[in-house]
């Protein structure tokens, strides 16, 4: 799968978040090494700390399922403006895809970083 399809993947799933108290809505598309993609989008709660973005829903639903073994995440907002996961995403994704790529929209481009660029010295036992 291309960065571009996955990227058009991110995009779908962003149309299904619920944030209400925002207006910021995110997705995501986690792709496994054997080729699979699991959506995500981020939901909002009144309990602020009760959100979940994106990221972690597409990395729980895979989970979840089974999966452990992926090679890329691709994240957008639904408002076309660039979404860098935050820091609880990123040491979720340190935990679940630490040599996997990180694809973003920026400026309308697409952009790849390692987890690494993004999260140098993130926590793992």
């Amino acid at each position: 799968m291309t960065k571009e399809e996955l990227i058009v993947c991110a995009r779908k799933a962003a149309t299904k978040a619920y944030a209400p108290y925002s207006n910021f809505t995110v997705g995501a598309a986690l792709l496994t090494r054997q080729g699979k993609v699991y959506t995500g989008c981020n939901i909002e709660n009144a309990s602020y700390g009760a959100t979940n973005c994106a990221e972690r829903t597409a990395i729980f639903k895979a989970v979840s399922e089974g999966e452990r073994d992926f090679v890329a995440i691709a994240i957008v907002a639904g408002d076309g403006s660039t979404a860098y996961p935050c820091g609880i995403c990123l040491q979720v994704m340190n935990e679940f895809l630490p040599e996997g790529e990180v694809i973003l929209e920026e400026k309308g481009a697409i952009a790849a970083y390692s987890l690494k660029e993004l999260l140098p010295k993130g926590f793992i036992l």
